[in-house]
């Protein structure tokens, strides 16, 4: 047993799925045709086996009600015409026969038993002259006698015979369409499975994730299984396209933008080795440029690395309070800008909401706006933070009164390294924001950026508080 089920998954991971689906559909439609002509051919042996017995009954029947001298008939015969019924009279006792024992049809003690009442009425398949006979033997009524009434079969037979060989040719024709069915479903159902298959090996080949499998037209609330499928790979390698994209784009950016503090740092490295060379004042300078690019490079590559996380860590997931992170990030704010005004305005149903979240990613979100306002907004000039609650989500809004973003600039303030010509003067390396977004994505929180009315720029954070 165990044999024959290695054998057989050995054959269906040899065959081709398109081979396998045409010889299930073959074998199907071919028992179910073979099936019917059985059954029609059981049906039509059966429907004129019955004519023939009734035709005998009838005959019996119609013999016994003309026949009044018991004697022989008429009928008599020794079953040499297909039409023509052979008749006897059989009586129950055989000392009274007057026919001894010369018979056309035989007689047995079957007969004798029917003729005195003894058993029911029946039927008997014989050949009388080297022809084949369906005799039918009754009682007469009134009477211990039987009544043998015999027709020729042969006819019956050929018809069985013709009807069978109809419905084998049937049969065969029935196989050779569902062979050719097969093939067809096969061919056409599993033909977006072939176009999928195809472009998964030419993108494996190629590498390049830009190949989409071409879908049939058509209303989408059409599409079966297979197209659906098809649709959905082609939605997978769209958003794969993006990440491959979107990974070169961020090793170029971070090639392009480590290369000029690598740069500067092998640079004071150098000049530092020959420090005998120096003046103490130029080795201070250098010693301090150096370790000022050290902090740039490691800002740099630390913003890198969160960047290159996709998701929260689940077991730092706890319950915070927007408000009091708030209040908290907008001290260390202080501390960094003492320069900067910066205002907090909490409405009174915003003070006590919690929602889940890491709060040390939370505060770095709310820490990079802020860094970015105060960045921006001149000198004594405030920078503006408020949090309001809404029935379904909290509203955090930071305000600075700055330039402003360009409208060229707005739709490219969250890409990576992205800087805009008035920012170009100023330190950061571009990621700030970028990782402010994605920092909002993990959360389930929108970050949108827009200029604010009477100048500034205005970032607003939808952070919501109930579970979709």
């Amino acid at each position: 047993m165990t044999g024959t089920r290695g054998l057989g998954a050995r054959w269906r991971r040899r065959r081709p799925l398109r081979t396998r689906l045409a010889l299930a559909t073959s074998v199907a439609v071919a028992v179910v045709a073979l099936g019917v002509c059985a059954a029609a051919f059981v049906i039509i042996r059966h429907q004129m086996t019955r004519q023939l017995d009734l035709s005998l009954a009838q005959t019996a029947t119609q013999t016994a009600q003309r026949t009044h001298n018991w004697g022989p008939t008429a009928g008599d015969a020794s079953c040499q015409f297909p039409a023509t019924p052979c008749i006897q009279i059989v009586p129950a006792d055989p000392a009274k026969d007057p026919r001894g024992g010369y018979r056309t049809l035989p007689v047995d003690a079957g007969t004798r038993a029917v003729a005195d009442g003894r058993s029911p009425a029946y039927y008997r398949e014989l050949t009388v002259a080297g022809r084949p006979v369906r005799m039918y033997t009754s009682r007469l009524p009134h009477r211990d006698e039987a009544l043998q009434v015999a027709l020729r079969s042969d006819t019956v037979e050929r018809g069985v015979g013709q009807a069978a060989r109809a419905l084998s040719a049937v049969g065969a024709a029935g196989v050779l369409v569902a062979a050719g069915l097969g093939y067809w479903v096969s061919r056409t159902g599993l033909a977006p499975v072939a176009r999928l298959t195809a472009t998964a090996e030419r993108i494996a080949a190629t590498r390049d994730a830009r190949h989409r499998i071409e879908l049939p037209p058509g209303p989408p609330a059409r599409e079966d299984e297979i197209t659906r499928l098809a649709a959905s790979f082609n939605t997978m390698l769209g958003e794969l396209e993006q990440s491959v994209t979107a990974q070169r784009r961020l090793v170029a950016d971070a090639s392009h933008e480590l290369r000029t503090p690598l740069t500067a740092l092998r640079t004071n490295a150098e000049l530092l080795a020959r420090g005998d060379r120096l003046t103490e004042a130029q080795r201070d300078r250098a010693s301090a440029a150096l370790g000022r690019q050290l902090r740039e490079v490691t800002t740099l590559v630390n913003d890198l690395i969160e960047l290159a996380r996709d998701e929260e860590p689940q077991p730092l997931v706890e319950q915070v309070r927007p408000a009091a992170l708030l209040a908290h990030v907008v001290t260390t704010a202080r501390e960094h800008w003492p320069e900067i005004a910066f205002t907090v305005s909490v409405a009174p149903g915003a003070a006590e909401v919690t929602r889940p979240g890491v709060p040390a990613r939370l505060s770095r979100l709310l820490s990079n706006l802020l860094d970015n306002a105060a960045k921006f907004s001149p000198p004594g000039g405030p920078v503006e933070a408020a949090l309001d609650a809404g029935p379904d989500a909290l509203d955090l809004t930071v305000r600075d009164h700055g330039p402003g973003i360009a409208p060229g600039d707005l739709p490219h303030v969250f890409d990576r390294f992205y800087r805009a010509k008035a920012a170009r003067a100023l330190p950061g390396s571009g990621l700030g924001l970028a990782m402010a977004r994605q920092i909002a994505h993990a959360h389930g929180a929108e970050l949108t950026a827009e200029q604010a009315p009477g100048g500034g720029a205005l970032f607003r954070l939808r952070m919501p508080t109930r579970r979709p």
